[in-house]
Formats: C-alpha cells, structure tokens, sequence
C-alpha cells in the first residue's frame, strides 16, 4: 500500500489523467475501495461463478491497487498480493460496512455486465461549489487578503457599502468559508471520503 505523502494524503500516484475520478486512495484511508482477495474457503457456487477476473483496461499504480471503469462509473480496487483467484471481497465488520458492501455490490454489477449504478458517495454539485469557495478563501487567507477582500473575490462584493459590509450576510459566508478551508487543509478533507456516511468518523 502507498504511504501517506508529507503531506499527510493516503493517495496514490496514477501517473495518467489528473481529474477526480482518477484519485487513487488508500484502502486503508478510503472504505469504498474493494479488497480482493482468494475465495480460501471456496465457497462459491460453481454454477454461478464469474469468469476469471481481467484487469487489462485498468489503470495500475504501486502494489494492486488499480481503477478501473464499467459503463462509465470508476471503481477503485486493491487486489490481494497473495492472489485474488477465485475472487472474494474482504469486508471487515466495521462501522463502515455498509460503504464497503454496496462498493462490492457496484463492482460485482460491473463485472457482470449491468450498470454499477451511482456512486452514493458522490458530491453533489452544490458541495463541490462550496469546496471550491472555500479553497480559493483558504488561498486568499494564506496570501494575506482580508475577508473583505477575499469576499470580493468570490462574490463581487464592491457595491456593498462598508457601514452595510458589517452586518452583511456575505460577510459571515465568507468567514465560514475560510473557517472550513483552513479545516480541510488541516485533514478535514478526509472527512469527505466518508461522505455520505461522515457521521461514522
């Protein structure tokens, strides 16, 4: 498995495309990523056994850890070093179960042929807007702006008069804003790989 970067991110390099989809985490840090490993007890009924796994349009990285994509849903797998023939998925009994049962249900929808389905961890296009403000006020921060100036940058505020800035709405937004870039550049991010189940961390 990758070891944590200085930086303190479970993620690992995929040398390739750079977008979100392609992020690589850790199982350790991610529970939707699928562990497999070698059915030891051959439990599998034989009449209903999958053909044997191929992973030649995955992308690999270090170790087994690769992605890989069926009818358009990305999924992130870890293949046991000892071998994942037949296959079965490790699914430890955590409070995270859940997330790592229905990551094994899409993965095995896809293998199959079916459509995984959604993906119930995605971020809705609201909160990734909200990420996004407050990434670009944690830069702001860091760079020495004011919150006034930072709220100008995000929102255009120069029409707002400073006797009304104080008691403004975008005043507070705006604070709020940095407060949770600064919270996400000091781990919190990793609080969104367990989205939606956060309550569970």
């Amino acid at each position: 498995m990758h070891s944590p970067s200085a930086g303190g991110c479970d993620v690992g390099e995929t040398g390739g495309d750079s977008g979100p989809s392609a992020a690589l985490w850790t199982a350790q840090a991610l529970p939707s990523v699928i562990v497999l490993t070698a059915d030891a007890l051959n439990l599998a009924d034989r009449r209903f056994r999958l053909p044997p796994l191929s992973f030649e349009d995955a992308v690999a990285v270090e170790g087994g850890d690769r992605l890989i994509e069926r009818h358009g849903a990305v999924l992130r797998l870890h293949l046991d070093a000892a071998g994942a023939e037949p296959p079965a998925a490790l699914l430890p009994f955590d409070r995270l179960f859940e997330i790592r049962a229905a990551a094994a249900v899409r993965l095995w929808r896809g293998l199959t042929g079916r459509n995984p389905g959604p993906n119930p961890a995605a971020l809705s296009p609201e909160r990734r807007d909200r990420l996004i403000l407050a990434l670009r006020g944690l830069d702001g921060s860091l760079d020495g702006a004011t919150h006034r100036e930072i709220a100008n940058s995000l929102f255009a505020t120069d029409d707002i008069p400073a006797r009304d800035w104080i008691s403004h709405d975008l005043r507070d937004r705006t604070a709020r804003l940095v407060r949770l870039g600064y919270a996400m550049m000091r781990g919190g991010y990793r609080r969104l790989l367990l989205h939606p189940y956060r309550g569970r961390s």
